[in-house]
């Protein structure tokens, strides 16, 4: 802790701290009740991401030896050739937001392929789809713990180490003015008194 000159200056100083303090923490507590929030809204969509995704390898396993039936499956016969996202503003901070992907499909012979493979590609385009989803609401979620942590940090250090110790400094200077009036008061009678006594 700085050494504070016991002044009258800065008890104005330390009381002008104290007021901005306690002006800053209600927003900063405010500000953290949000983020947890937000996390609490990712954790849910992340839930319901991985639980879509269940579901759908579910739907896989039904048909999933039909995969191996040659030359009908190929790995490149589906590609995410763009991936549209957002930012948006949660508690001033910047997060990515998911809006849509594009796919590029190989083009097959529908007469000659079967019939299960729309479903396998339309399947497979749900499964990136949730995936990448999934991808952006993580890093939503990593930002917002980071910017949590910070604020977590300044409201601990208003509320627990900042208005203490301002208050403490007020009080110290305001015990060492009122001792300093009082004993100018009492040299003052003093003096008084000696200057009276010295009159008669």
């Amino acid at each position: 802790m700085a050494k504070i000159k016991l002044t009258k200056n800065e008890l104005k100083k330390q009381k002008d701290s104290l007021k901005m303090y306690r002006r800053y923490l209600p927003t900063l507590m405010l500000k953290k009740q949000q983020l947890q929030g937000e996390i609490r809204l990712t954790d849910i969509r992340l839930k319901e991401l991985q639980t879509a995704k269940e579901n759908l390898d579910e739907v896989f396993k039904v048909w999933i030896g039909v995969f191996g039936e040659k030359g009908f499956f190929k790995e490149d016969l589906l590609k995410i050739t763009s991936l549209k996202t957002g930012y948006g503003n949660v508690a001033g901070v910047p997060i990515p937001i998911f809006e849509s992907a594009e796919f590029d499909i190989e083009k097959y012979d529908i007469l000659r392929t079967p019939l299960w493979l729309d479903k396998a590609v339309d399947a497979m385009k749900q499964v990136l789809l949730l995936d990448m989803e999934a991808k952006i609401v993580e890093e939503q979620r990593k930002r917002l713990d980071k910017e949590l942590r910070t604020t977590t940090q300044r409201v601990n250090l208003f509320e627990k180490v900042k208005i203490p110790e301002t208050r403490n400094n007020i009080k110290k200077i305001q015990v060492y003015l009122g001792d300093q009036q009082t004993a100018s008061v009492v040299r003052g009678k003093i003096a008084k008194s000696g200057t009276e006594k010295a009159a008669t």
